[in-house]
């Protein structure tokens, strides 16, 4: 009776999962390459739309073909040896200790193919390191979780702006359909315009951080308290991607980084509207504003900045990260508060938050200590008081 139940339960739970391995399968097999990102099955280097992705892609090829050659060569002789010379056959073996010929064989053979390769690899580390006469110089500073860019030379100059994912919340729970670049798309990219020598200034605010876009050859780390760089030319238009290529912490793979290629007359079009849309958004912080105005704009600079680890909620992650809805920090003394957020909590996932404007930083506070179920006492916080404690 049992047996028979088995094979009855079998019955019906073999065509469900055959049924959803094929709806699986279907979706896997609809996946597409990823614009400007990673290819289905890719199995090599990106060719890149640089030189130096190219001679990447070119001594990486090179490099598999002369293994190629040698693990045949080595492997073909050992296996001929061992079939043509085995005990069965009557083989002898040869009574020496040593040969000179030999000796310098392999000793010549691997220098020379070691010097071989070290000359153009050499070359390319050169031209890699070599980020002098720049047409463009831009900042770009990691944080936990996004990258800030700030325009130093070139068309350009003075722009600077956040990076920061744009995939929402509801999108990684499932409740919403995924794009193509599901966790490789931002909210504003870094521009540049083609065919322009661009120089890569990077540092990070709070641990290692590295800027890797593979489509330019480039990978380069951005470690706190030192400045690195690297740089590129990109030969085509069109949009690119990265990501952080160092562990920095849980919201690692929520770090992309998107590369816009336009021509150069968009390149200078996008700088000006740049720069008039940030004199559009400059703010007064020496003026004093409203607990409506401030709370408004707090909420959208909390879900730019905040919202991964205190969660919409403000219920946080327990374990992990602590709850703003009930917060001592965030019911307490405003100064505490606004010295979290300039100076961060060492030990902690905390990191700095200078970065942000006076205006920025104090909608921010005012926010969470309004916001849920939190009725402060101090209830608004001015941008002033950042201005003052940043002296």
């Amino acid at each position: 009776m049992q047996l028979r139940q088995h094979i009855d339960q079998g019955m019906l739970v073999r065509p469900l999962v055959a049924a959803a391995s094929a709806v699986f399968a279907g979706s896997a097999w609809a996946v597409g390459d990823m614009p400007g990102g990673p290819a289905i099955k890719q199995i090599n280097l990106t060719e890149g739309v640089t030189r130096i992705a190219a001679e990447q892609w070119w001594i990486h090829n090179f490099l598999m073909v002369v293994c190629l050659i040698i693990f045949i060569a080595v492997f073909g002789v050992m296996f001929y040896s061992i079939w043509a010379h085995r005990k069965s056959r009557g083989a002898k073996p040869a009574d020496f200790h040593e040969s000179t010929l030999v000796e310098i064989a392999w000793t010549v053979v691997p220098f020379l193919i070691v010097i071989g390769l070290a000359i153009p690899a050499t070359r390319m580390v050169i031209e890699q390191k070599d980020t002098s006469q720049a047409d463009l110089t831009i900042k770009a500073t990691g944080y936990q979780w996004k990258w800030g860019y700030e325009y130093l030379k070139g068309d350009g100059a003075g722009v600077s702006f956040l990076s920061t994912l744009s995939t929402t919340a509801e999108q990684m729970d499932g409740r919403a359909p995924r794009t193509e670049t599901y966790l490789m798309e931002v909210d504003q990219p870094l521009v540049v315009p083609v065919g322009q020598k661009v120089r890569m200034v990077l540092t990070a605010n709070d641990v290692i951080h590295a800027w890797m876009v593979p489509a330019f050859g480039v990978k380069q780390d951005a470690i706190p308290g030192f400045v690195r760089d690297t740089w590129f030319r990109a030969e085509k238009v069109g949009v690119f991607r990265g990501q952080c290529a160092e562990l920095c912490g849980k919201n690692h793979a929520y770090m992309p980084i998107v590369v816009e290629v336009k021509s150069q007359e968009d390149y200078l079009k996008w700088a000006a509207g740049k720069k008039q849309e940030m004199l559009a958004l400059a703010d007064d912080p020496t003026k004093t504003w409203q607990l409506a105005d401030l709370t408004d704009r707090g909420q959208k600079v909390y879900a730019a900045n905040c919202v991964a680890c205190h969660q919409a909620t403000g219920k946080g992650v327990p374990g992990a990260f602590p709850a703003l809805d009930g917060s001592k920090v965030v019911l307490g003394k405003q100064d505490d508060q606004i010295a979290l957020l300039l100076n961060g909590k060492q030990g902690t996932a905390m990191a700095s938050f200078k970065q942000l404007s006076d205006v920025e930083l104090a909608a921010v506070a005012t926010y969470t200590r309004n916001a849920w179920g939190n009725k402060a006492e101090d209830n608004t916080v001015q941008p002033s008081d950042f201005t003052a404690a940043r002296k």
